[in-house]
């Protein structure tokens, strides 16, 4: 999103990157083949598909769009696309946070100088790099705007996650938890949430300091789960674990959107954000990671311990008045009643394994509920 691209609409545009592991079709074992996949894919997405720092990893990318309707179109295209080149190829691509099947630790690191300057600085941290995340762009009309609305997203982050976790297995194990990637990230200097800070000056300072420090390759590896994009006008949201289909994930985006309006309104009125305890944060997002919506969450502000499934509908109704205005509000209904019957993405993969005790049944069915319209001849032969 180019800063001619803003819209100047009061409901802000939305983008969205997804990122995918490619395995094996037959074993269901994570492949040092994304390259592959993202030239057959590129003939029909174009700019919209391209590789990420790993050689397991692809990602893809919406345009900017105002109706969610059109960023879930563009997501459920860009699967089939992505499905259908690797099958192509004899391989498959599958939406989860973590590898469940295969070699993933060390993961092959793409080569280039920066990749280079990323090894060096970050070190054995690299081993940990095969995981994927769902990015929500939301239009911002300048950076000081959009530290301030950061500030208010802020505490919302751990439900965020809690809503989105679809990483329970790492090195061929269940970890236990439901977000084992976002565990990960908090072994580097620059993820989690960022601090509180009240100016697109201040923020650039921090990015300075962490320079300096050698904590950073580049501005483009602040890591952190609420960020200024580098690239667009636009604050960005990556807390998330990959979601297992391509409705959940534009259920995702359109809360987010939703809560960023409303924070927009706040800062409007003169509210910086809540500054949050960075005990209880840290707190929050342990349980969130731990428990997602099969369990129970901290919420930020007290640290009282209530049931996931009631802090994602307190964050919903926070987020009303803008589900209204956008009109996205029965979407977020639709995907909060799946959550319910089905569980979060952890959940069902579990649910998965637990039939007959195999992991490539898990891979099996994410191939299917990655991409269920894939063109005929290309479905998984995992078995």
């Amino acid at each position: 999103m180019t800063t001619a691209q803003r819209s100047g609409s009061s409901i802000p545009l939305l983008g969205v990157e997804e990122e995918f592991l490619v395995v094996d079709a037959e074993r269901g074992e994570v492949m040092p083949a994304a390259a592959t996949v993202v030239d057959l894919a590129r003939p029909a997405l174009g700019g919209r598909v391209g590789g990420e720092i790993t050689e397991l990893q692809i990602e893809t990318r919406t345009d900017p769009c105002h109706a969610v309707a059109d960023i879930d179109a563009q997501l459920v295209e860009a699967r089939a696309a992505l499905q259908a080149a690797a099958g192509r190829a004899g391989l498959r691509v599958i939406a989860t946070g973590s590898p469940v099947r295969g070699r993933a630790v060390p993961p092959p690191i793409t080569k280039g100088p920066r990749q280079d300057r990323g090894n060096a600085t970050y070190r054995g941290l690299h081993d940990d790099l095969a995981i994927c995340a769902v990015h929500v762009h939301v239009e911002q009309p300048d950076r000081d705007r959009a530290v301030l609305v950061g500030n208010h997203l802020r505490p919302h982050l751990p439900v965020l996650l809690a809503l989105t976790a679809n990483s329970p297995y790492w090195r061929e194990r269940d970890t236990g938890y439901a977000s084992w990637r976002s565990l990960t990230w908090q072994r580097w200097p620059v993820a989690g949430p960022p601090p509180y800070l009240t100016s697109a000056q201040q923020y650039d300072a921090h990015i300075d300091l962490l320079l300096d420090a050698g904590a950073l390759v580049d501005s483009g590896t602040i890591f952190w789960d609420l960020r200024l994009s580098a690239h667009h006008p636009t604050l960005e949201v990556r807390v998330a674990d990959m979601p297992i289909t391509a409705a959940e994930s534009a259920g995702f985006a359109a809360l987010v959107r939703a809560l960023a309006m409303v924070a927009t309104a706040a800062v409007d009125r003169g509210d910086e954000g809540p500054r949050t305890d960075p005990d209880l944060m840290r707190l929050a997002y342990w349980r969130a990671a731990r428990d997602g919506m099969g369990g129970h969450g901290v919420e930020v502000g007290t640290g009282l311990l209530l049931p996931a499934g009631v802090l994602a509908a307190r964050l919903v109704e926070l987020a009303r008045p803008a589900l209204e205005e956008t009109g996205d509000g029965p979407r977020i209904a639709r995907w909060l009643a799946g959550l319910a019957a089905d569980g979060d993405g952890a959940t069902r993969q579990r649910a998965a394994a637990a039939a007959r005790g195999r992991l490539t049944d898990v891979v099996a069915a994410l191939v299917t509920a990655t991409a269920p319209d894939v063109p005929d001849g290309q479905e998984s032969t995992l078995a």
